[in-house]
């Protein structure tokens, strides 16, 4: 399984994350770890949604789409 997932800033609630991975829980463990050059300034992250792929290319696509223009227009308008 692959995910897609969103995480929210609990320290600074209109800052989102948008990642890609195999495995959520320890991903989010590395986030709050302050791991991420990017997420490190704004951790501690909670999980706000996910998507779950069957093929790797599917998920990594509607990750750089979400991370697009129109697809983070969609995120703010359908997801968050």
């Amino acid at each position: 399984m692959y995910y897609v997932y969103i995480l929210k800033s609990q320290v600074v609630p209109d800052k989102i994350y948008i990642g890609f991975t195999i495995n959520l829980e320890e991903r989010l463990k590395s986030h709050n770890a302050k791991k991420s050059l990017f997420s490190k300034r704004y951790a501690p992250w909670e999980v706000f949604s996910y998507t779950v792929f069957h093929e790797k290319s599917k998920a990594m696509k509607f990750e750089k789409y979400l991370k697009s223009g129109s697809g983070f227009a969609f995120l703010k308008k359908h997801l968050i």
